[in-house]
C-alpha cells in the first residue's frame, strides 16, 4: 500500500478508523521533503497495516496550523487517537523503521495512564 493524501476533509475519519496513522507534513518546494518521500513510500509499502498519510502544508494550511508545524518535513504519529511521536527533519530509513517498531510496541493503556496522571497533576490544587 502506498501513502494516502490527508486533507481537512478526510483527516478525522482517517485517524478515527485506523489504529496507527503516520503523518508526513511536506511541501512541493521542500528539497528534504522530496528526498524523504521515497523512504516514506517504502515504509508504507512494507507496512500495509499502518496508514501513511501525506499532508501538503501549502494546500492544507489549517491542518499544518493545528499541528503547529514550523519546519518540514515533520513526521507525527497518532495511535488510538493519541499523538505518540513527532519529529522534524527527514529520517533515514533505519530511524523510520525504529519509530514504526516503537509505535507498534507501545502499551497504550500505560500511555493513557501517563496522560491522565499528567492531566491530574496540572489541575489547580
Amino acid at each position: 500500500m502506498s501513502s494516502v493524501e490527508i486533507t481537512a476533509d478526510n483527516f478525522n475519519d482517517t485517524v478515527a478508523n485506523n489504529e496507527i496513522v503516520f503523518l508526513d507534513f511536506w511541501a512541493e518546494w521542500c528539497g528534504p521533503c522530496r528526498g524523504f518521500a521515497p523512504v516514506y513510500e517504502a515504509a508504507a509499502a512494507a507496512n500495509p497495516d499502518i496508514v501513511f498519510g501525506k499532508i501538503d502544508t501549502e494546500a492544507q494550511q489549517e491542518l499544518a496550523s493545528t499541528f503547529q508545524i514550523r519546519s518540514i518535513p515533520t513526521i507525527a504519529v497518532i495511535r488510538d487517537n493519541i499523538m505518540v511521536f513527532r519529529e522534524s527533519g527527514a529520517l533515514p530509513a533505519s530511524s523510520l523503521q525504529q519509530v514504526i517498531e516503537g509505535v507498534r510496541g507501545l502499551d497504550m493503556e500505560q500511555v493513557r495512564a501517563e496522560i491522565a496522571s499528567q492531566q491530574d497533576g496540572a489541575q489547580p490544587g
